[in-house]
């Protein structure tokens, strides 16, 4: 998916209203893009530009997280733009000392705008499949969120609603998207605080590089290093490891993850291991190093302020 660049933020502004001042606007957001670290870490979203309906699963080093699908799929790497998007219009209320609930109002044409989606109709109607999406996928993980965890399943969404006016000619016009942010998530982001700069190259990346960011962001270090099988379970890609294999190596051939270099490194077979039958797979690790920061850089990373800011009273 080609997408252009975000457009530059501007200051901020006090929030609009409607026409009819039927609910406070949200939107526009002035601040940078964040994401709260465990969504970054963990394959929560489908790697899929269409409907993907299969149950996603991971479960690794005592963290366990299950997701299904509703009638339309899982939620995509792609609606994630939106829990994205939602996440950082509460940080920026929080940041500006407003009371924030879990309840947000927005304009598709600022999501569009911060998103670098074009604003035609087809994209429209994306956001209404995405927020049925993130409303109908259901998620159960142990990660635990402001010092409470939860059993049982949970949406990304508990309400999202369009709401439209009416032309003189009758056609429907967008105003607002209306949305209800869930608990396990708003915990985290309001009392955790452990959130995180995306860069702004991240909208115009394709699924399996927005993960490789996501993966490598979220981990903290300036080099990490792993195998193959491990990585394609953290990267939450669902098709065999060959293939995954293959797709990392026109990763690494393009070189197009932002702030980060991708590398596969290919290893010897211990010795004395018997030859396998049929084509041999070499052993292949996977390293991300962080590029070097320009001086007086202040690109996403170079600093987790976004976790200091102190939240008033709910």
């Amino acid at each position: 998916m080609t997408r252009k660049p975000p457009a530059p933020r501007t200051p901020a502004k006090p929030p609009a209203r409607p026409q009819g001042d039927l609910f406070r606007l949200d939107s526009p957001l002035t601040a940078e893009i964040r994401g709260e670290r465990s969504l970054m870490a963990f394959p929560f979203f489908a790697l899929a530009k269409n409907a993907w309906m299969k149950p996603l699963t991971y479960q690794a080093n005592a963290i366990s997280i299950e997701v299904r699908p509703s009638a339309s799929g899982v939620a995509t790497i792609y609606d994630k733009e939106i829990v994205l998007y939602i996440a950082s219009l509460m940080l920026a209320k929080i940041e500006i000392g407003e009371t924030v609930t879990q309840d947000f109002v927005f304009t598709a044409h600022d999501l569009f705008t911060v998103t670098g989606a074009n604003h035609s109709a087809r994209s429209y109607g994306r956001l209404s499949e995405a927020l049925e999406r993130l409303q109908g996928t259901q998620i159960k993980t142990n990660i635990e969120a402001g010092g409470e965890g939860e059993e049982g399943f949970f949406s990304w969404l508990s309400e999202a609603k369009l709401h439209y006016s009416r032309t003189r000619g009758g056609e429907r016009r967008l105003k607002a998207v209306k949305v209800r942010l869930c608990d396990w998530l708003f915990r985290a982001i309001l009392l955790d605080r452990h959130v995180l700069d995306y860069a702004a190259a991240y909208f115009q990346l394709g699924p399996i590089e927005r993960r490789i960011y996501e993966v490598a962001r979220s981990s903290g270090e300036d080099r990490l290093e792993t195998d193959l099988a491990t990585f394609r379970l953290q990267i939450g890609y669902q098709n065999p490891l060959a293939n995954f294999r293959n797709a990392l190596k026109q990763i690494v051939a393009s070189d197009s993850i932002p702030d980060y270099r991708l590398e596969l490194i290919e290893q010897e077979s211990p010795e004395g291991e018997a030859p396998r039958r049929g084509r041999r797979s070499t052993p292949v690790q996977v390293v991300l190093t962080r590029r070097p920061r320009a001086l007086g850089s202040d690109e996403a990373g170079d600093s987790d302020a976004s976790e200091s800011v102190d939240a008033p009273a709910a």
